[in-house]
């Protein structure tokens, strides 16, 4: 009876490894990105993430485990736009993966394409931690996922041409259902077009701008410089005199200044999804801004 039980599991890990030896390793920097590429690539594909949702992807610790994926991966997915500068390049490099390397038929830059928003005409460090190319949080705008799906779409057919049609039909699925969410999302917030809110950092003006909201400050006084004492006088006076309702923030912020603010303002105070995997509810791309627009909604009402 084992030698029987024994066999059948070694048949069983047989198939198991021969169905995951044919499909497509996938390694993306971000959850959104990995949520993309798991609807445009199906059961053609495997796809990690190295960052979590509920993670700050401007700061994350490089690891001996994300080397040895890469290591394994026949596609590498990246924001770009030096959002994750301070880790992914060294990751790919230290993988010695010749097919992830920038410029190979395995790497895909999602940013390709998209509008940029905040491009700095001067580089000046006094102002705060400035993204050179613009601002990255560019998926935060939902049509900015079909440029982003576009490009993974892409590079998916370029490492396997044999399943193109495949990959084409579920990029037009994805259109179809961002087109039809997007009527329902912007029915939702057609009532709020023009609230006036403030945000913890800046990394929501592709929302912002996409939904018809107005940030009018930020609780840091600077990109990545801490709220002062005198930016949160500020504020409190921005909010009453504008009759401002939230202020919005994400996972990896603590809300301790905001809160204070809340205190003095009777403002709420609202931790948006940044990315998928922020809260158990978001577990695709989807969810992201079902969850974010229905928080805000609810809020701003």
């Amino acid at each position: 009876m084992t030698k029987r039980i024994v066999f059948f599991t070694a048949i069983l890990l047989c198939t198991v490894f021969g169905a995951m030896a044919g499909t497509i390793k996938v390694v993306t920097t971000t959850t959104d990105l990995k949520s993309i590429t798991e609807l445009i690539g199906g059961n053609k594909v495997s796809v990690s993430s190295i960052a979590t949702g509920y993670q700050n992807p401007h700061f994350v610790d490089p690891k001996p485990s994300y080397i040895i994926s890469l290591s394994n991966a026949d596609m590498f997915v990246t924001v770009g736009l030096d959002l994750e500068t301070g880790w992914s390049p060294q990751l790919v490099s230290s993988s010695r993966n010749n097919k992830i390397q920038k410029g190979a038929e395995g790497y895909v830059d999602a940013s390709a394409g998209v509008t940029l928003y905040q491009v700095p005409s001067a580089l000046n460090r006094a102002e705060g931690d400035i993204h050179i190319y613009g601002n990255p949080h560019y998926w935060l705008d939902p049509l900015n996922g079909k440029v982003i799906a576009r490009n993974i779409a892409n590079g998916l057919e370029r490492v396997d041409p044999s399943n193109k049609a495949f990959y084409e039909a579920n990029l037009q699925a994805f259109f179809t259902r961002i087109d039809a969410k997007m009527k329902e999302w912007q029915a939702k917030m057609a009532a709020f077009k023009g609230s006036k809110i403030i945000a913890y950092h800046n990394e929501w003006v592709y929302f912002e701008t996409r939904f018809g909201l107005q940030i009018v400050d930020f609780m840091e006084p600077k990109p990545g410089i801490p709220p002062s004492p005198s930016q949160l006088v500020k504020v409190i006076n921005e909010i009453k005199s504008n009759s401002i309702k939230v202020i919005i923030s994400s996972p990896y912020f603590t809300t301790s200044s905001s809160d204070v603010v809340a205190k003095q303002t009777g403002v709420k105070v609202l931790t948006m999804a940044t990315s998928v995997g922020a809260f158990d509810s978001v577990k695709n791309y989807f969810d992201l801004f079902d969850y974010n627009i229905n928080l805000l909604t609810g809020a701003l009402k």
